[in-house]
């Protein structure tokens, strides 16, 4: 099926989607994270991590992946992913310090 819908990058709206596809680790940190308002680090954390397990950065609207759409592509970014959840929670963790260091950096 083809997607209609093709975002630049890794968008929040594909979070509560992907809540079933790992255990209960994965499941709270996702549950955390679609209970905050769509500026908050949690989910401008999450976003970066999952845009780069997924690859967003290379996809543009004539690709396979964005053809998709990225819903799909997102599950089938975890799915590959052969960590366990402690290792996916850990991957967010880095892109949250990251997002902090961005956000409160003396500039």
């Amino acid at each position: 099926m083809l997607e209609t819908q093709v975002d630049l990058l890794f968008p929040p709206r594909v979070i509560p989607g992907l809540r079933d596809l790992r255990g209960e680790v994965w499941q709270t940190l996702v549950d955390k994270t679609v209970s905050q308002t769509p500026s908050s680090l949690e989910q401008l954390s999450f976003v970066l991590m999952m845009a780069r397990m997924a690859g967003c950065l290379t996809c543009h609207s004539g690709s396979h992946r964005a053809l998709r759409g990225c819903e799909s592509c997102a599950q089938q970014a975890l799915r590959r992913f052969h960590g366990s959840d402690h290792e996916l929670v850990a991957l967010f963790q880095e892109a949250s310090d990251e997002v902090l260091h961005y956000l409160f950096d003396d500039k």
